[in-house]
């Protein structure tokens, strides 16, 4: 009875160790972002890790913002690219950000402007400390109509989900 319990223990140790080894392998590029629709048919949940989100067609331009002194260069997919890999479609796009702060933005604004989902800044990776893992910004120097405050208003950063209605 000694011997076995002896050995299901070193299995138990063993396993222990495993899982932690899979789970620090799985935090090396966590879900930055998850988009859900629950309301299709079937509804739909998609995660998008860092490395997936650059996997997509890039988008690059410089704009002028509320929250910055200077024009900033931002680099992301663009949001209609994002919604399309998640297979997803709707009315609205909730934004959710870190600290569960929300904006609504019509589905159209992802077909009208060329909103992205920018992971970097001047050339540098977002982090949550400026703004980051994903900050969803609009080309706001491309039009007149996108220089306003509702514009503003959804552009939410810290993004960590996606929720289409």
């Amino acid at each position: 009875m000694k011997f076995r319990t002896h050995w299901a223990r070193l299995a138990l140790a063993f396993s222990v160790c495993l899982g932690s080894i899979t789970v620090a392998h799985a935090q090396s590029d966590p879900v930055v972002l998850t988009i859900t629709a629950p309301a299709a048919a079937p509804p739909v949940t998609a995660s998008f890790n860092m490395k997936l989100i650059k996997s997509l067609p890039q988008r690059t331009f410089v704009t002028k913002t509320p929250w910055y002194k200077d024009p900033v260069k931002f680099t992301g997919p663009l949001l209609r690219d994002v919604l399309a890999a998640a297979k997803v479609k709707g009315q609205s796009v909730s934004a959710i950000a870190l600290d569960d702060y929300q904006a609504k933005i019509p589905f159209s604004d992802a077909t009208d402007y060329d909103v992205i989902l920018a992971h970097q800044m001047d050339g540098k990776t977002l982090t949550p400390k400026d703004k980051g893992p994903l900050f969803v910004v609009y080309p706001y120097d491309s039009k007149p109509e996108l220089q306003a405050v509702r514009f503003y208003e959804r552009s939410i950063w810290q993004l960590k989900a996606l929720r289409v209605e």
